[in-house]
């Protein structure tokens, strides 16, 4: 029997999909966009987590297509430009809404008995906490 989760986690599963695809599109764009003294190491990190942002959006899809649930194909609102340092202080925030999100989703699936969906998230916190270390480092926090 396949398993079904709860209508309010697949909700939550797709907020979280629409959060990766920001952050696929927001880090890409600054990846292109930034300029300055240390602009080609700071492409080369935006480039590297915008990659691992994406292969958390497959993993969630596939996570919520198991669910027979389509995903979202919508981002939440990009943010994008400015100097470099308002481009680390937008991904900074993108990464503190996807933590927060995410240990909601890892309270719901482990109420709900869902250990995979639980260690999913779980996995994918972690990446986004490492984001974030990387992002607030950079701007000397």
């Amino acid at each position: 029997m396949v398993q079904k989760a709860s209508p309010k986690l697949t909700e939550m599963m797709n907020q979280a999909i629409a959060g990766e695809l920001q952050a696929i599109v927001q880090y890409m764009w600054h990846h292109i966009m930034v300029k300055g003294m240390n602009s080609a190491s700071l492409m080369d990190v935006f480039e590297g987590v915008a990659m691992e942002e994406m292969k958390h959006a497959e993993k969630i899809a596939e996570r919520l297509f198991y669910f027979d649930v389509n995903p979202t194909t919508k981002p939440n609102p990009i943010a994008v430009g400015g100097t470099p340092e308002q481009m680390l202080q937008a991904d900074t925030r993108a990464e503190e809404e996807a933590i927060a999100l995410y240990k909601q989703i890892i309270a719901q699936a482990a109420s709900e008995k869902d250990e995979t969906t639980r260690l999913l998230f779980e996995e994918i916190l972690s990446d986004e906490e490492k984001h974030h270390d990387t992002f607030t480092t950079l701007l000397g926090q």
